[in-house]
């Protein structure tokens, strides 16, 4: 795959629309968490650099087409220090940017139209502009009107971080180092059975946990008590165990769990093998023996690959044991220069900062869904656009 990248390109007086993805945390009106938004910033540094006039576009939340300011971008302009543009198709501000100007416009999903690729919307949000950038790996297997319909009206590219992230993303699928162990989390089985099956045929073993985890535990017959998953999904859980036993790769469960009497954060924890978890009782993050077993698997192997916590990790610190020991153990081996390691998901990218070992892993992507289908080997619509013909 080979991408249109910005690199190469006559910047200087363009005026550049481009996609970044801001749909980060924020409480009380001030940013948590800034992954995004600082993985965003080579980009916005080159095109400034490069003297472009840039409009960035972003969503935030689901304001489900509606002009809903609990979902304003007012605190990421603020954050970065960016004029804020009140209506992204407001193109008012274009005739008074210099080179090198940068502004933020409101959040595109404040119109319907964006979620549906609406052409006319895609026209709108496009008009004004010389050429569109899409930094986005995180929406970008997204049509929507600020991914992919705007390449019907701009010269499009590939900003710095989607192009690093299809990099290095493809690299590891490629040809990873082996022993590899995949580690999948998560909530739903059913959503994540293609990327299982694609995991299991590059993988010598796949770890699974969290609810997802909970759902196999049930397929073999174990109690799971009154916790989340998926009964409906037996027949799915056993075919994956079956095709993992195929291409010889080792299938691991959890082994056992914590559990609190109701689902919530200040609750009691008690530890349990599976096959002592009570009827009443509610599984909210992994065991101890699950953890060590765990560690241990990432002990042995030259490439992790992992999306998604294993509990409830940001309910610290009773419920966050289990996605701790994960992150801290392949931020161990990776520091030590023993393992390649690769992270995606939103969850799991905060577990990562909250422990404080973001810096040591390989490679962490921007990516939840978006890498997830990637690594499935699904057809992401707003790289699609990107690809030289």
């Amino acid at each position: 795959m080979k991408l249109r990248t910005i690199e190469g390109l006559d910047l200087r007086g363009k005026y550049v629309l481009l996609r970044d993805d801001f749909n980060v945390q924020i409480l009380d009106g001030k940013i948590t968490e800034a992954f995004r938004i600082e993985r965003s910033q080579p980009t916005i540094n080159f095109l400034r650099d490069a003297g472009a006039r840039v409009a960035i576009c972003s969503h935030l939340g689901r304001p489900k087409g509606e002009r809903d300011m609990k979902y304003s971008l007012r605190p990421v302009a603020e954050y970065m220090n960016l004029p804020l543009i009140d209506d992204c198709l407001n193109k008012d501000f274009l005739a008074n940017m210099h080179d090198g100007d940068v502004v933020i416009l409101e959040n595109v999903r404040f119109y319907s139209e964006e979620e549906d690729n609406n052409p006319d919307f895609a026209r709108a949000l496009a008009n004004g502009f010389d050429l569109f950038v899409n930094d986005a790996f995180a929406v970008s297997h997204r049509a929507h009107a600020s991914t992919v319909g705007v390449t019907e009206f701009l010269p499009s590219y590939a900003g710095l971080l989607l192009a690093s992230e299809i990099e290095n993303i493809t690299r590891v699928m490629a040809g990873p180092k082996h022993p590899v162990l995949s580690i999948v989390a998560g909530s739903k089985v059913s959503t994540k059975i293609g990327v299982l099956r694609a995991l299991i045929r590059l993988s010598d073993t796949v770890i699974v946990g969290g609810a997802l985890g909970t759902t196999f535990n049930f397929a073999m017959g174990e109690p799971v008590g009154n916790s989340l998953y998926e009964p409906d999904q037996v027949e799915n859980a056993l075919e994956i165990m079956k095709y993992a036993r195929e291409n010889n790769c080792r299938f691991l469960v959890p082994l056992d769990k914590g559990v609190g009497p109701v689902f919530e954060a200040d609750a009691p924890r008690t530890d349990k093998d599976m096959a002592d978890i009570l009827p009443d009782d509610v599984i909210i993050d992994g065991g101890p023996k699950t953890a060590a077993r765990d560690a241990d698997e990432i002990g042995r192997a030259a490439t992790v690959i992992w999306n998604g916590t294993v509990g409830m990790a940001e309910w610290q610190p009773t419920w966050s044991y289990g996605s701790f020991a994960i992150a801290r153990a392949i931020a161990e081996k990776t520091r030590a220069g023993k393992l390649h390691s690769i992270v995606g998901g939103g969850d799991t990218v905060a577990c990562l900062d909250a422990c404080g070992v973001m810096d040591d892993i390989t490679y962490v992507s921007t990516g939840g869904g978006a890498f997830l289908e990637f690594i499935e080997g699904k057809d992401l619509p707003g790289i699609s656009v990107l690809i030289e013909k």
